[in-house]
């Protein structure tokens, strides 16, 4: 397969970035996009050019690293994917693919298609905690779970934190993360401790680090690898609104 790749190249932060072209052929339909990449980058050091920088880790679909904007869509055009599992075979031959940041004040760019999410770092930083006793651990059945709030709290927590939502949402919102982290706790017994404090300390730093607001268009939940549901965003109103009215 081959394809004409229309890459955002930027050197750094402060710098002007543009779109730059790249033929690239010989492509394997099985590759993933970012095995993809690494070819194109393997050519950009054998012709003396400098490789396009762009985020990765463990490519199994779970650490959120590789956040790219592919032709118009976070993680690209496959519902429930990322871009590590993102093959070639979902792309038509000959075609041209666009390859831009995820773009939002709160993720500055950092190089090419690298962008700084430390902000979600700060966020979970504010709240995303539970207090235990130290020593022993505990027996796993000692705390009594509903089964409906324990698969509540896991599909919450299946939030790998990529930014998604963010770079699809047209206010840059993080609403969807942040209440997919209020809620995975808020529903567990273990999390009640902090459960006032957390979601305050969480909301209050996600409108400090720059996110838009939500208007509740859904391209968040849409667009997320993990299909993680609006739903959350309503109990982590609720819990805001509770939390305030509290204190």
């Amino acid at each position: 397969m081959k394809f004409t790749l229309k890459i955002w190249r930027q050197a750094n932060a402060t710098s002007e970035g543009k779109l730059v072209n790249y033929p690239i052929d010989n492509i394997s339909a099985d590759m993933s996009f970012l095995e993809m990449m690494d070819v194109l980058n393997e050519e950009l050091i054998r012709k003396g050019e400098t490789p396009v920088a762009f985020d990765h880790d463990c490519r199994e679909g779970i650490c959120g690293m590789c956040s790219m904007f592919i032709n118009g869509r976070a993680h690209g055009p496959k519902k429930a994917t990322t871009t590590c599992q993102l093959y070639m075979r979902n792309f038509t031959d000959g075609e041209t693919i666009y390859v831009e940041p995820f773009r939002a004040a709160a993720f500055p760019n950092v190089k090419d298609v690298v962008v700084d999410r430390s902000s979600f770092d700060r966020i979970m930083a504010a709240g995303g905690f539970v207090s235990v006793n130290t020593g022993q651990a505990m027996d796993a059945n000692n705390i009594a779970v509903n089964k409906d709030k324990a698969d509540l709290a896991m599909d919450a927590a299946a939030c790998i934190g990529c930014g998604a939502c963010v770079a699809a949402c047209k206010n840059a919102s993080a609403m969807l993360f942040v209440s997919a982290k209020v809620s995975q706790f808020a529903l567990l017994p273990q999390g009640q401790i902090e459960r006032e404090r957390r979601v305050l300390a969480m909301v209050n730093q996600m409108d400090e680090e720059g996110f838009g607001a939500c208007t509740n268009t859904g391209a968040c939940e849409a667009e997320c690898p993990k299909e993680i549901s609006l739903s959350n965003i309503a109990r982590m109103n609720r819990e805001y609104l509770s939390a305030k009215a509290t204190n």
